[in-house]
Formats: structure tokens, sequence, C-alpha cells
């Protein structure tokens, strides 16, 4: 028929012949154009991995965190500090730095020092668990490192010193404490150095932390303590022939214990982090304009020194002042402790999220965000930080100002994992196996280790063209990934010094 009507001079529309029956478009009839083809497929190709710190404080002392007061039970302290890292998991975190002796006093169980009142209520009252293996274990299942945080010199309140256990090192050598503002431990006292540096050894053994912790408490500051006593230490230390003058020799009992500490650790456990967190201003004028305290004149603390000398993994200075201020400049000084950070360590500053709407000076509710933004700006400069670290957990649970929502949903709304430390270790573990089993709504995910060195697992999957993430244990065998849109999955294992692996890859 079509012929005929060729033959005939006669235009056809092919679309205009029915599939059945011969019919034909009408005259005048508009043809609809073919459909388009379906668009390509999204190209596949592995996204680098994030790595970022993002870490939080959780302070026990006085019960600032956690627990939330003493006397709970154990299911009532362990339902509270489940929350506070669900906050961290839901926030974005990917750390948190856990207070385990804030004053000669331990929340572990501790042949060396006594149970921490603020569990029960009575310092050596044994709560009925282990906090801190509930928090490793915890922490691990929902991806986040663990920390354990210790003050070496402080003994406690006053007020304390009626309630001591006989446990405590202050009872047992009280020679060796000092009363000035509050009871401290004397930082020129051999025997103070030799129980810290146990304490911190005994936990690295028998506990899987990521890293240990000190903080800017050495000699007590100049609002609670302005002439520390410690005339008998440093006597005895000039009649022994020592040279030094006051100042310098109380700042070298602070670099040896610091120094002794790095080096103690990593002999327990190689690929444990060190990390301190000094006062944010090493001397007033540096960089120029910054005023306020000298923590290298009135606590005795080179924190430079240590920086410089590589006696830490991670260095976190205390950044607690706003972006606008004039005399403490956020900017200025974490753009000065970027350039004294010559060995290439982990700079990751501290934030002041408490003070959002909060205190003399309350930060707005964009300033912790803002200071994120810019931490995040200076990662590319040489020694430039990282990430960062806020304080405190409290000020994340309570969401003040929507901060919390505002970095769940902004800067931290995809997942990163801390950057690694290659000058620890930097050979990366093999690649796991993985096999996959698609359920109704789930991808099983089972994964075999290829490396006995392996200590997470980063699993990775592409769902409607976006990029989610899970981190978790290497010792977690299945994963189970949403199944809907999803068109491939990849998962890489983490060392502990946070190498990680080539990709392996599945695709359905």
């Amino acid at each position: 028929m079509r012929a005929l009507l060729r033959r005939a001079g006669l235009a056809v529309s092919l679309a205009g012949v029915a599939s059945c029956g011969g019919a034909t478009t009408e005259p005048g009839a508009v043809v609809p154009p073919p459909p388009p083809p379906p668009p390509p497929a999204p190209s596949w190709s592995v996204p680098s991995i994030s790595r970022e710190f993002r870490g939080m404080w959780i302070a026990t002392v006085a019960n600032i965190d956690w627990p939330s007061r003493s006397g709970l039970t154990a299911a009532q302290q362990q339902a509270e500090l489940g929350l506070l890292l669900d906050v961290a998991q839901q926030t974005g975190l990917n750390a948190v730095i856990l207070q385990v002796r804030s004053a000669g006093d331990a929340i572990y169980p501790s042949n060396l020092e006594p149970w921490a009142r603020v569990l029960t209520g009575t310092q050596g009252g044994d709560p009925g668990y282990d906090p801190l293996a509930f928090a490793v274990q915890q922490a691990r299942l929902r991806g986040l490192e663990l920390h354990a945080w210790f003050n070496p010199f402080r003994a406690g309140n006053l007020s304390d010193t009626l309630r001591l256990s006989p446990q405590h090192f202050a009872v047992r050598r009280p020679d060796l404490v000092r009363r000035c503002g509050q009871l401290w431990f004397d930082p020129g006292e051999p025997a103070v150095h030799d129980q810290a540096i146990a304490v911190v050894r005994d936990v690295v053994q028998r506990y899987d932390v990521d890293a240990v912790h000190i903080d800017d408490f050495f000699y007590p500051y100049p609002d609670t303590c302005t002439n520390f006593p410690d005339s008998a230490t440093f006597g005895r230390y000039v009649r022994g022939g020592g040279t030094m003058a006051l100042a310098d020799w109380r700042r070298d009992n602070v670099n040896r214990f610091v120094e002794r500490l790095y080096r103690e650790t990593h002999a327990v456990s190689p690929l444990a982090k060190v990390g301190v967190s000094p006062f944010g201003i090493w001397r007033p004028g540096n960089p120029a304009g910054i005023v306020g305290l000298d923590a290298f004149t009135t606590i005795f603390a080179d924190s430079r020194r240590w920086l410089q000398s590589g006696w830490v993994d991670y260095f976190a200075p205390q950044l607690y002042w706003s972006i606008a201020s004039s005399g403490q400049s956020f900017p200025a000084l974490l753009n000065w402790w970027a350039q004294q950070n010559t060995q290439r360590r982990h700079l990751w500053p501290g934030l002041a999220s408490y003070r959002i709407g909060t205190g003399t000076s309350p930060y707005s509710n964009s300033e912790i965000p803002s200071q994120i933004a810019l931490v995040r700006d200076a990662a590319a400069n040489a020694g430039g930080a990282s990430g960062s670290i806020l304080y405190n957990g409290s000020s994340v649970r309570n969401n003040l100002g929507g901060f919390a929502t505002a970095l769940s949903s902004g800067l931290y709304a995809n997942g990163a994992i801390p950057p690694a430390s290659a000058w620890l270790d930097a050979a990366p573990p093999a690649a796991p196996a993985v096999s996959v089993v698609t359920g109704a709504t789930a991808h099983t995910v089972t994964l075999t280790s290829g490396s006995s060195d392996s200590w997470w697992y980063l699993v990775r999957w592409r769902a409607n063209n976006a990029w989610r993430q899970r981190l978790v244990p290497v010792t977690q065998r299945t994963v189970d990934v949403p199944s809907s849109g999803v068109d491939g999955i990849v998962v890489n294992a983490v060392d502990r010094a946070g190498n990680a692996s080539g990709d392996a890859v599945w695709r359905p």
C-alpha cells in the first residue's frame, strides 16, 4: 500500500500508519516526536575518602557532662552515655574525648587509683560495671574514636581532703601534695610523674583506646593560686646541683612529663595517638596584637616546644575566643599555630561551643559553624588544621542555638574519617573481601579482613547518585545497607594509624 501511495505522489507519515487495522493519521493532525532516548547511566567512579577530625570532649569532673549527677544506677549511667554518643554520631562527629582521670581517680576499675566520686557519690565506690569498657564498645558501634583524657597533676578540691579514699595517691603519699586553691600533685616530684605515667600505661594496656589526651592543667592557673608552694622541692633540686632558675625548672618539669608521656605511651601501644590541649595562647604578642594570659610564665607550659619537638600526635590549642575578638583573634591564633607546626602533626583546635548564648560574651548561633569553616579553609596551608574539637558534650547534646543541627545538615552532612598519622605508620592494610546478599529492603554486606592490622571498615554506597558511608569496627562481620536505589558498594579497611586499603567494590 505504501508503494502505491508513493507512486501516486502522496506523502505519508509512517507514524500515521496504524500497527493494526491500517488506520492513518487524520489530515492536519500534529505528529508527536519520537520519545527521547533514555539518559545514560551515571558514570561509576569511587570518590576519595573524606578526612577531617570532628571531636567532642566529655567532661566527668564535677559531673559537667556525664554522668549528670552522682548516684545514678549503672543502667541510668549507661543510658546517658549512650545518648551522648548518639548525639555525637548524629551531629556528624567521629571522635569523643572522655575524661577518665580528673583528679587522681578513675572511671574504670584500677589497682592504682580509686573509683571516681562522680559515679556513686563516694570515692572508691564501685558502680557495678566498667564505664570505660562500655564507652569503648559503644563508641566503636557508632563509628567513633574513643580518646582517654587524663589530668596528670590535679589531686582534688580542698574540700576533698577529708573525703579521699585510702587508695588515693594523695593519701598514700601526702608528701607529694601541695595546697594552693586546690590539691595538686607537685610536678617537680619524680614520683608524681611515675604515678601518672603508670596510670596512662595501665589504660593503654587494658583498653583499646584510640588515643590518650591531657589538657591544660599543669601548674595551677593564677586565678586560683599565685604562689605555688614547691620551695622544698626546688630547694632539693638546687642542693643536688641544679642550676636552672625556678621558672625554667618548672617548665622543664612539664616538658619532661610531656615528652615521657609520648615516649611511654608509644612503647606500650605504638599506634595509639597522644594528644595535648593547652591554653590557646603560647605567649602574648604571638602573633602581634594578641593579649591575655602568658601560659609560658604562669602555668609554665611551653606548648610551642611540645609541638615543634614532635612530642604530640595531635595538638588541640583551646581557641576559646570569637572570630571578631580583637585581643584574642580566632583566625590570627589559628594561622599562627599552623606556622609553628613545623613537624606537621595534626592541628585540631578546641572550639568553645559552650559559649553559645551564655556568659558575659556569648557566641552567636553561627559562631561555631563559622569557625569550623575557617578551620576547613586552613587545611590547605602547610601545617594547617585538619579538624576541631567541641567543648563540651553538654552543648552538643543541648544543641545550643541549634548549632549541632546546623552542623549535621551543613558542614558535617557528609561523613568523614580522621586523618591518617603517617609518622606512626604509613603502610595501608590489604583490602577486605566483600560479598553481598540482596534482601527485600537491604543489602547484607559480609566482610572478611585481608590484614591482621585492620581496625575499621569504611563502608560507602551510592544511592540515587548520592554517596553515604558508615564506619564500623573490624570485629563487625556484616553490615546492612538500604538497597533502594543503590548501584554500588565500596569497602576499605582502615588501620589504627588511619591508613586505608584499596577499594573493594561490589556492583549489582
